[in-house]
């Protein structure tokens, strides 16, 4: 099933399908829509995602909740998985390991998710990746490991 009408998932590559999206993301309103991230970068096997979180995504400690962050690692690292699966294959996550290595708050401004597959097979991906501020710092790094199967 294709969120889009004119994109045929059938018979695009994980690659094809991600551009597209990348491309205009009012085409796809899924979590990135509401956690307010979008696609910035695609190539095949690496995926980065921005956004700028605010006081929406606060826990009730004042800093950015850890789920946004847990969020926004599982797009990054399953989109890049998903750029380097061929036509009729999809995943789903099996396993998300996030290690939190700082706060986040609003005044930390835009953030990059980086995903980067790792190894992809028959049966099982492999993906790893981190989310940083524009100063380079490190928040969260991420592995992934997802089940691939015929659609």
């Amino acid at each position: 099933m294709s969120y889009v009408k004119d994109l045929d998932t059938a018979e695009t590559t994980g690659l094809e399908q991600i551009q597209f999206f990348a491309a205009d993301g009012l085409k796809y309103r899924g979590i990135g829509h509401k956690l307010g991230f979008h696609i910035a970068e695609v190539e095949k096997g690496r995926v980065v995602f921005e956004a700028t979180p605010n006081e929406d995504a606060y826990n009730p400690l004042g800093t950015v909740h850890g789920g946004y962050l847990a969020t926004l690692l599982d797009s990054a690292l399953g989109c890049a998985i998903h750029s380097s699966l061929k036509p009729r294959l999809l995943y789903t996550t099996l396993e998300l390991k996030v290690n939190y290595l700082r706060a986040m708050t609003a005044a930390t401004g835009p953030i990059r998710a980086e995903g980067r597959a790792v190894q992809t097979g028959r049966r099982a991906a492999f993906a790893e990746g981190e989310i940083k501020d524009d100063k380079g710092n490190v928040y969260a790094t991420a592995t992934t490991t997802c089940l691939v199967f015929d659609k």
